[in-house]
């Protein structure tokens, strides 16, 4: 059985929860984590790595320790150490540890005295007003968490993009190489870079249909084929991940690209336009009575109702249609575009890699400029930097700045907004920075009102530039935070700040509906990969794929501009 990155960091990721809230080392729950992050974005597969001979110790984050525990997961399939501490401490438990308020030693006391082991029981138990009994806790903390669990993500359920990704490109590969099939898509949400995927729709182009579907059913990560013909077939990935193949004739597939792309709302609409002209639309292709019209391409499907084609990202049904009837769709933002990212963290709060590191790393990359952005104080397990810490890191990059051509390096900070909206570190050492990224990472419980002010008075502050993943939500982990966000897109246009689209698969925040309603409003955005690692700074894709999906142009995008154009909009 084939196992994938994520799969190896979901382990790791579990170690680390249930080290925590038995009370381990936190270096030790620490490096746990960082070996998590490293492989979870890391560009090739683990188990590739061991294949070649390579040494895992050299991967940022992993010593000899986690490089034994990485090999055997490849190997068995499982952690020994896992299995262990389960028996100790319920697995159920990590789960509570996303609740806003329960800590390590909060989910321990819980799972000890009231014998808690999961979410249903943590919410039973706060409705019958047990957990406010408990020493430390009150009614307040049982309130919030029953807010929290009211609030829990949508996301449940699906994969995540990134992690759809993991899954697909070896699959792709795997179809292409079989004979006889000269073309493979993945369609669906996956083709549209919706935030999470339900199932994979692929789509293949093969004269030898009966061949193909064989050859799909018997791929390595098949764990269930739940149904197998001529020309489609669905399968059960190991991980739960639904795989539909359709196989399908050149002449029909631009027409099968774009049913089985959508979305849904997409395709009735354009179906609608075609019956007002006596028209069918399927997957086979468009009809004018029995004869096809249309469909091997789907350029042609467009062009035949007079429409520039609408990229996927567009295709939900908000206009797109009505625009490319107008020709008047936007010049869609690329990846290409992206000149710098401005928001990166490094060993000096908890990156797992040095400042000149990612800093060549970045310029490797092609980008002209990036943004050292660690925490501030206030995010304790960060490790954040004190006023005199980040004076030092101030002095670093100017000396690093001297030394390296092609690329600046800007003196930035992550900087935490506090409860009432003032900023985690005295103005005298943000006057000096050339950026300051803002963020909340406290108090989500705090009403939709408390919430907006706190963020508004925060951009009162003459050294607040951008707003870091505006909702604060972890897709199937943590709701957004209840905040206006018209509100507050409204007071950083009105004082010159900005917001993000942070380009962490578990994040993607803002939303695509929230990124068309601050280009709408003439607000621009930037979009950063929130990296940690060198690994993570390719995550900027995935933020390029949600800026689309807003219709954000690369104007609508600052960190699009030169370092110079820059400066010049970062000025309040």
């Amino acid at each position: 059985m084939p196992i994938h990155n994520s799969e190896i960091a979901d382990v790791f990721s579990q170690v680390a929860d249930l080290l925590e809230i038995e009370g381990a080392n936190e270096f030790r729950v620490r490096a746990y984590r960082k070996g998590a992050r490293t492989i979870k974005g890391y560009p090739r597969s683990m188990a590739e790595l061991i294949d070649e001979g390579q040494d895992l110790t050299e991967l940022s984050g992993v010593g000899k320790d986690l490089a034994g525990k990485i090999q055997e997961i490849v190997k068995t399939g499982g952690l020994r150490q896992l299995e262990e501490i389960k028996q100790r401490t319920p697995a159920g438990l990590a789960r509570m540890l996303k609740i806003e308020g329960l800590g390590p030693k909060r989910v321990q006391q819980l799972y000890e005295e009231l014998d808690i082991t999961s979410l249903d029981q943590l919410e039973k138990a706060a409705k019958n007003g047990r957990i406010q009994k408990l020493d430390g806790l009150g009614p307040k903390t049982e309130e919030n968490i029953l807010q929290d669990l009211s609030r829990q993500d949508e996301g449940q359920g699906r994969t995540l993009l990134n992690i759809a990704e993991e899954m697909a490109r070896p699959l792709v590969a795997y179809l292409e190489d079989t004979e006889g099939v000269e073309r493979v898509k993945v369609a669906g949400s996956f083709r549209r870079r919706k935030e999470t995927v339900g199932d994979l729709d692929v789509l293949a182009i093969s004269d030898s249909g009966e061949e193909t579907i064989q050859r799909f059913v018997e791929y390595e990560d098949v764990e269930e084929i739940v149904s197998q013909g001529e020309t489609r077939s669905t399968v059960v990935f190991r991980s739960g991940l639904q795989v539909d193949l359709r196989v399908v004739p050149r002449e029909s597939y631009g027409a099968a690209l774009f049913y089985f792309t959508g979305s849904k709302d997409h395709n009735i609409a354009l179906r609608n336009m075609a019956l007002d002209e006596g028209l069918k639309v399927n997957e086979y292709g468009v009809f004018r009575d029995e004869e096809r019209i249309a469909g091997e391409t789907e350029d042609e499907i467009y062009d035949l109702f007079d429409l520039t084609y609408v990229p996927p990202e567009l295709r939900e049904n908000r206009g797109e249609l009505e625009a490319a009837r107008e020709d008047k769709l936007p010049a869609l933002v690329a990846s290409d575009d992206i000149r710098g990212d401005l928001q990166m963290h490094t060993t000096g709060s908890d990156g797992d890699t040095s400042l000149e590191e990612m800093a060549r790393a970045a310029l490797e990359q092609g980008y002209g400029y990036v943004a050292i952005t660690d925490h501030s104080p206030q995010v304790a397990v960060a490790q954040g930097l004190d006023a005199e810490a980040l004076a030092r890191q101030i002095d670093e990059i100017d000396r690093l700045n001297d030394e390296l051509e092609g690329i600046k390096i800007l003196k930035a900070i992550e900087v935490d907004i506090l409860e009432d909206g003032s900023l985690d570190l005295p103005d005298d050492i943000l006057e000096r920075l050339d950026l300051r990224i803002c963020s909340v990472h406290s108090y989500f419980n705090l009403s939709r009102e408390k919430q907006t002010e706190r963020i508004v008075r925060a951009m009162d502050n003459q050294y607040f530039n951008i707003l870091a993943h505006p909702t604060g939500r972890r897709i199937g982990e943590r709701a957004p935070y209840d905040v206006d966000l018209e509100q507050v897109m409204e007071a950083a246009l009105a004082r010159g700040c900005f917001l993000e689209v942070n380009a962490q698969p578990q994040r993607l925040d803002l939303d695509d509906v929230h990124a068309k309603m601050a280009k709408d409003m003439g607000l621009k955005l930037a979009i950063n990969t929130d990296a940690h690692s060198v690994a993570e700074l390719k995550l900027m894709r995935f933020g390029v794929g949600q800026a689309r999906r807003g219709w954000l142009e690369a104007d609508d995008v600052l960190n699009t501009h030169s370092w110079e154009d820059l400066k010049g909009l970062l000025e309040r």
